[in-house]
């Protein structure tokens, strides 16, 4: 698949995945197909942004699930890590695990990231809105975690 610079975008079709949740299931784009979702990645469990994202997200979900969507988070932690994140937080989102990174790389969030100078492989916080085609509808790359659900939520209203 070939990924421009930024990764996936509008108009984009959404690659298919299938994930194992924390909950004990399976998800999967074929499962989805004809209902809109919402994918986003996040870099690991219980680190401060990712909490707050999660809790947000969780928090919405209501409003999301009322518009006929549902929300998908995934990192490469493992799925005793995410039932443990979900305990602690009562978080409401579905939690996929990711730890081969193939779906970050087939979305094109596994991405060369730097800190301290240092450079290494991670996980680029990014959301992902699809709709009921299974087509990108709006994507949202190097989030910042404050008032991100809010607009996600905005742009889930007018699919």
């Amino acid at each position: 698949m070939g990924l421009g610079a930024g990764g996936l975008s509008s108009g984009d079709r959404a690659p298919s995945f299938k994930i194992a949740t924390d909950g004990g299931e399976t998800l999967s784009s074929a499962g989805l197909k004809g209902a809109p979702y919402i994918v986003y990645f996040y870099p690991k469990d219980d680190t401060s942004g990712c909490t707050k994202q999660a809790i947000a997200f969780s928090a919405t979900l209501p409003k999301f699930r009322k518009l006929g969507v549902e929300v998908i988070g995934v990192s490469r932690d493992s799925l005793e890590a995410h039932a443990k994140f979900r305990k602690k937080h009562k978080l409401k989102v579905a939690l996929g695990s990711d730890p081969e990174t193939k779906m970050a790389k087939d979305w094109g969030v596994w991405i060369k990231k730097s800190l301290y100078g240092r450079e290494y492989m991670g996980l680029e916080r990014a959301t992902f809105l699809v709709n009921d085609k299974g087509m990108i509808a709006q994507a949202w790359h190097k989030v910042k975690v404050p008032g991100h659900v809010e607009a996600v939520l905005e742009a889930a209203k007018s699919l």
